[in-house]
């Protein structure tokens, strides 16, 4: 190995270099798949590869990567091979169409695309006619055998400051086209001391299991920046998740940290699975999107492990809000990380009392330094040290931070307004329900009510009588304001690739004389 290059900040001395140094022979990615594993030494050594693999294509320093990779160790050595030149590793969803990457690489003016055998039906059409690109690798050959890919081809990684970007990620999309948010070297360090330090204390004795995909922020730091900077064991599920798989993993690989997102700890209560799957996990954490108290509860009772909710966007990088062990407090995103500092903002952007609702704007380390060629969006969401995220909160009396829903998804009705997520928590407290929707619809006059879309729990469970059953629960439970007009019951809820309800999606549903509207 080479010695780390003292004058630089770049990433991959901490999180490639040192953990090679100081534990060569420690186990550092196993394959979910085969149960292959791979030592600090031989990650390092194919990152090395993958660095001189781009270097003598002649990709440069600040030339975008772009990633369209299954969770594998050649994801990891081609992201930090990339920082490793000075370039800027892009990952992206593997989920996605021809059309998508191709303004994907369009956007990003891409020089270089890295595609596992298994995305290249849609992602190599996309390369086609791209001014900009001019390398196209499929990772189907180990890098051993690639001409090119020898290490002894690299010198010491590019001697990067703090604030060089480090890597892109792009949004989801649940509101729409994707941006690409920029993140820094120093951006890495911060959330890795931060989150999977400050509040979840992971350590050697780790092993880190996440059902998010390295190719988006939550997944990205799960998977790649924690484990590596801190010396704990990463199993890497190359496939799409589903639970009976997931649940053999966990009981095979016997992980101590579990990371989800709300709809997968849905599914994991509805599969038949023994108490005792997650009895080597000592934590486990949600993300992505609010996770319903209800399902919070289930998931401690059912498998007796606790779920840390918490906040964290593409943008932030990770997780800068979080319920803390021993201490998670249910339909609550938590406290803020220690080095965030949070606001509640109202319109006018004055910060507004407890127990008030106002836009949440963040402000710490790891705020993206800005869109790519977004100028107007930056000037709109980005003031001084703050970033506007586009959710709304509310601060309890206890300092914890309860989400009411994104700024755009909140509802006024009759005058008042009405967050969905309140209104999505209490009908996931039906047994019947696994999953639920709110968005607003036009009644007869175009004044906007709340509409539901639910999916059953069992194949059992009568569509015709969950309707009505949805909406008198909700009655019961709310201000009769809040109840949904319309409930749809559908077999699947369009998501994103990080398990994000695409709302969007469902305000485009026509009102074709489906669901349960009483008069």
């Amino acid at each position: 190995m080479p010695q780390p290059h003292e004058a630089s900040a770049n990433a991959v001395e901490r999180f490639v270099i040192a953990p090679a140094r100081r534990a060569p022979s420690v186990v550092a990615v196993i394959d979910g798949a085969t149960g292959r594993q791979w030592t600090r030494t031989e990650m390092a050594d194919g990152v090395r590869r993958a660095a001189a693999l781009l270097s003598t294509s002649g990709v440069m320093a600040e030339q975008r990567v772009m990633l369209i990779m299954a969770d594998t160790p050649s994801f990891l050595w081609f992201f930090w091979g990339a920082m490793w030149i000075g370039a800027v590793p892009v990952p992206v969803s593997t989920m996605l169409t021809t059309k998508d990457y191709q303004f994907l690489l369009a956007d990003s003016r891409a020089t270089a695309v890295v595609i596992s055998p298994a995305f290249t039906a849609t992602a190599l059409a996309a390369t086609e006619g791209q001014p900009h690109l001019h390398h196209v690798f499929v990772d189907d050959v180990p890098l051993a055998d690639v001409p090119g890919a020898d290490p002894a081809n690299i010198g010491n990684p590019f001697p990067a400051v703090p604030d060089d970007i480090a890597f892109w990620l792009y949004t989801s999309g649940t509101t729409g086209f994707p941006k690409a948010g920029r993140h820094r070297h120093a951006d890495i360090g911060f959330c890795t001391d931060a989150y999977a330090s400050g509040v979840l204390e992971m350590g050697p004795a780790d092993r880190v299991y996440s059902v998010a995909k390295l190719f988006f922020a939550y997944g990205l730091g799960n998977s790649g920046f924690f484990p590596a900077g801190l010396d704990a064991t990463v199993v890497l599920n190359p496939g799409r998740p589903v639970p009976s798989e997931v649940a053999e993993h966990v009981r095979m690989y016997r992980p101590t940290l579990f990371f989800g997102v709300p709809t997968f700890y849905a599914a994991l209560l509805n599969a038949d699975l023994p108490v005792d799957t997650f009895s080597s996990v000592r934590l486990a954490v949600s993300a992505g999107e609010p996770l319903p108290g209800d399902l919070h509860r289930r998931f401690r009772e059912r498998f007796g492990v606790e779920v840390l909710d918490g906040i964290g966007t593409t943008e932030i990088a990770h997780i800068f809000v979080s319920n803390r062990p021993g201490r998670s407090r249910p339909n609550s995103s938590g406290t803020p990380v220690e080095g965030y500092e949070i606001q509640l903002r109202d319109g006018e952007g004055n910060v507004v009392p407890d127990g008030e609702s106002g836009d949440l704007w963040v402000a710490g380390e790891s705020v993206t330094v800005g869109y790519w060629n977004r100028t107007e969006l930056n000037r709109r969401v980005l003031q001084g040290r703050f970033m506007a995220t586009g959710d709304e909160y509310i601060r309890n009396e206890d300092g914890s931070y309860t989400y009411l829903g994104r700024t755009d998804d909140m509802l006024k009705v009759g005058g008042i307004w009405v967050s969905p997520n309140e209104v999505e928590a209490t009908i996931m407290e039906l047994d019947d329900v696994a999953l639920a929707a709110v968005v607003g619809a036009p009644d007869p006059d175009g004044n906007i009510k709340p509409r539901a879309f639910v999916v059953a729990a069992r194949p059992d469970v009568d569509p015709a009588a969950l309707a009505p059953a949805v909406q008198a629960h909700v009655k019961a439970r709310l201000a009769p304001f809040k109840y949904p007009r319309w409930v749809e019951v559908v077999s699947e809820l369009p998501t994103t690739a990080t398990g994000k309800i695409k709302r969007y999606v469902l305000r485009e549903v026509p009102m074709d004389g489906r669901g349960h509207r009483p008069h």
